[in-house]
C-alpha cells in the first residue's frame, strides 16, 4: 500500500463503516451526505485493494482484512483523539458541544437534574443528551462513543471502564404530611441529615400500606422483605411500580408510604413528610464510568469534574 496516498479522515470512515456497518448510519455518525461517504468507501477499496464492506440482507458484512483492520485502528485513532485533546484549549463558558450521560431515572433525578442546573450557569453552550442506563449496554455505548459516562452501581460497571465513586445513597421513608398512621412521626431532625426522626417499629412500618419499585416490573418482594421476615413479619404490598420517578406523587396523594432513595426527593419533597428508615436496611453506592479514550480529554475531564462537585453537595 502507498502510504503517501494516506488521509487520516478516510480512517475515520473506515472506523465508523466498521462499526456501524451501514453507510446511511455511518454518514450520520460522521456528519457527511451519505453520497460523501460511499465515494471514500470506494477509495478505502482501492487503498487496501480490498473490498473491506459486503452488501447482507441487513447492512453490510466486513471482510477478514477489514476485521482485521478494527481493532489497530481504533486503537490508533483513540491515540491521535487523545493526543490533540490533551493540548487543546477547553472554556466552559464558550464551549458549544454535545455530552452524552446514560443514567436511570432515579439518577437522572438525583444528579442530571441538578447537573443540567449548574452547566446552564456555567457553560451555556453545552448540551447534554441523556440516555437510558443498561448495564448490559453501557461497555459498548462507551467504546463506540455513544456515551461519554455513565452512572450505575460499581458492581454493575464495566471493567474495561474508568470508574469513579460519587456518593453512598441511603433509604427515607416518605409519607404524604399528615398520615393518619404517622402521627408524632417526625419530631426533630436526625443528626446532620434533612430527614426527620422516625420511631416506627418494625411491626408498624409493615402494617402500612405501601408502594415498591420494582425496575424489572411486577416483583412485590425485595431486600426490605427479608429485613422484615427475620422479625417474623411481611408488609402489606399494594403497587409495585417500574419507576421511582412515580412513587412521590402517588404517596403525596394517598395514604401510601414508599421507601426510596434520599436524593431521589431532596428538595422535592412538596407534600411529603421525609422520615428516617425505620429499618435496618443497606444502602448502595452509585459511581460514574467512563472510557479510556475520554480519560485525558480536557472537555470530558471537566465534565466529571462538575458531576463530583454536584455529588459531592448532593
Amino acid at each position: 500500500m502507498d502510504t503517501s496516498r494516506l488521509d487520516l479522515n478516510l480512517l475515520v470512515t473506515l472506523e465508523a463503516l466498521l462499526v456501524e456497518r451501514n453507510v446511511t448510519r455511518a454518514a450520520a455518525r460522521l456528519h457527511l451526505s451519505q453520497p460523501a461517504v460511499s465515494a471514500q468507501l470506494n477509495r478505502l477499496r482501492d487503498l487496501f485493494d480490498d473490498p473491506l464492506l459486503l452488501p447482507a440482507q441487513r447492512g453490510m458484512t466486513p471482510t477478514a482484512k477489514a476485521l482485521d483492520l478494527l481493532g489497530p485502528l481504533r486503537a490508533s485513532l483513540d491515540q491521535v483523539r487523545g493526543a490533540v485533546a490533551a493540548n487543546l484549549d477547553f472554556d466552559p463558558a464558550t464551549a458549544d458541544l454535545t455530552l452524552t450521560i446514560a443514567a436511570s431515572d432515579y439518577m437522572q433525578t438525583a444528579l442530571v437534574q441538578p447537573l443540567v442546573l449548574r452547566l446552564l450557569q456555567r457553560a451555556p453552550g453545552v448540551r447534554v443528551a441523556v440516555r437510558h442506563m443498561d448495564p448490559h449496554q453501557i461497555d459498548g455505548q462507551l467504546a463506540r462513543g455513544d456515551v461519554d459516562v455513565g452512572f450505575l452501581m460499581p458492581s454493575e460497571a464495566p471493567a474495561s471502564a474508568r470508574l469513579r465513586h460519587l456518593f453512598h445513597e441511603r433509604y427515607v421513608l416518605i409519607a404524604r404530611r399528615g398520615h393518619p398512621e404517622l402521627q408524632g412521626q417526625g419530631q426533630g431532625k436526625t443528626r446532620g441529615k434533612d430527614k426527620d426522626k422516625c420511631s416506627l417499629t418494625p411491626r408498624r412500618f409493615a402494617s402500612l400500606a405501601q408502594v415498591m419499585v420494582s425496575p424489572a416490573g411486577g416483583a412485590f418482594t425485595s431486600p426490605v422483605d427479608h429485613v422484615l421476615a427475620a422479625h417474623g413479619l411481611q408488609r402489606r404490598v399494594v403497587l409495585s411500580a417500574a419507576s421511582f420517578l412515580f412513587v412521590p406523587g402517588i404517596v403525596a396523594r394517598s395514604d401510601l408510604v414508599a421507601l426510596v432513595p434520599e436524593r431521589l426527593v431532596k428538595g422535592r419533597a412538596a407534600g411529603l413528610q421525609v422520615l428516617a428508615c425505620p429499618l435496618p436496611i443497606e444502602g448502595f453506592e452509585m459511581a460514574m464510568v467512563w472510557h479510556e479514550r475520554n480519560h485525558g480529554h480536557l472537555a470530558q475531564r471537566w465534565l466529571r469534574d462538575e458531576i463530583l462537585a454536584v455529588a459531592a453537595g448532593g
